[in-house]
């Protein structure tokens, strides 16, 4: 009796312990449930259904600023540069000395030539004189016709020799000129390729001067975009030291495509605006139209590395949806990935909302 009594005992507490267990789980569950489905609510926001819409199709290429008018300046004679008077950055104007050149051997030239034209115009003189006075004596009969034409050759002969002596004079001068290598424009030192004590050679570029005029963008475009893109078409530049796009226009389109690359060269106007050449650029050309889907730029949502919007259930619910991004433009930013047509986003009062909360209160557009 004592050993049943025992295991009813036994078993009744055992009984009791399940039933309490079962209570107590049950009871965490439902505060589970209730935790779970217990969301932040969100209002004041505005939702706006995502639809395609047509735009322009934009190639985007990149491209350099490069100057309208360079000049390469080179040496016209051989020797070693005596002096160099500017550094790269210096604005030079037309006809200014930018370097010399040992000029010694031509102007012993120059010296040699001077000599011979004195020499010569003397004999010249002496010609002319000596033909002055056979004019005379032939005049009263006294020489020849034979002796007289004698005198006018040996005149003729003086005056050429006179002219040929000149000539060389002249070209020995022109030679001791190009010692001195001035510049061929107005403009900026924007490369120097010598220093004082290197020789110089006929045709080996010296220095580089860009005017400081107006500058145009060089691109290169895919070969098959040949016929979309025309002389004419308005394009956008971005340049990387503006902070506002440029507008520009396509004013040279060359014909040739490059074999290697299967591109061909644009260039790009663009006026009233002075760019450093060498800048690197961005050219946005349209080249038709496309449809796409396009979201205000509030809409858009960085955090850190990513980029995304929020995205609205038929719930309600809000979650952060990762995007890729392309163009963007005054009608929004396109969208290339992550959004579908009819999905639904917060375009408006970003700041109040909570990824996973609930929306409340919305308006929508």
């Amino acid at each position: 009796m004592e050993v049943q009594s025992y295991h009813r005992l036994m078993v009744s507490c055992f009984l009791a312990a399940m039933i309490m267990l079962a209570g107590m789980t049950a009871g965490c569950k439902g505060k589970t449930e209730e935790h779970a489905t217990k969301r932040p609510e969100i209002t004041g926001v505005t939702v706006s259904p995502v639809f395609l819409s047509k735009v322009d199709d934009i190639y985007e290429t990149t491209g350099t600023v490069r100057a309208n008018s360079t000049s390469m300046v080179a040496s016209r004679v051989m020797g070693t540069v005596t002096s160099l008077s500017v550094r790269e950055g210096d604005f030079v104007k037309a006809g200014q000395v930018l370097l010399t050149i040992d000029d010694r051997d031509a102007a012993q030239r120059a010296r040699a030539a001077g000599m011979a034209v004195e020499s010569a115009k003397q004999s010249q003189s002496l010609a002319e004189k000596t033909w002055q006075r056979y004019k005379k004596l032939y005049d009263e009969n006294v020489i020849s016709l034979q002796e007289m034409d004698q005198m006018d050759a040996r005149k003729k002969v003086a005056d050429a020799e006179y002219e040929r002596i000149k000539s060389i004079a002249e070209e020995a001068g022109t030679y001791l000129s190009f010692a001195r290598v001035t510049a061929p424009i107005s403009g900026r030192i924007t490369e120097k390729r010598i220093d004082a004590g290197s020789m110089a050679t006929p045709g080996m570029p010296l220095l580089v001067i860009e005017s400081g005029g107006s500058s145009y963008i060089e691109v290169s475009i895919d070969a098959g975009l040949g016929a979309k893109v025309k002389t004419g078409m308005v394009v956008e530049a971005i340049v990387e030291t503006m902070d506002r796009p440029l507008p520009g226009m396509i004013r040279e389109v060359f014909p040739s495509v490059d074999p290697l690359s299967r591109t061909f060269t644009v260039k790009v106007e663009i006026r009233n605006v002075n760019l450093r050449s060498g800048l690197f650029t961005r050219v946005r050309i349209p080249v038709g139209k496309k449809e796409t889907i396009l979201v205000p730029e509030t809409a858009i949502v960085q955090k850190g590395q990513l980029t995304g919007v929020y995205a609205v259930d038929g719930q309600g619910i809000v979650t952060y949806r990762l995007v890729r991004k392309g163009n963007a433009s005054a009608s929004g930013t396109e969208i290339l990935s992550g959004l579908a047509v009819n999905d639904r986003i917060i375009i408006a009062g970003i700041e109040k909302v909570t990824d996973g909360g609930l929306i409340t209160g919305e308006k929508t557009k």
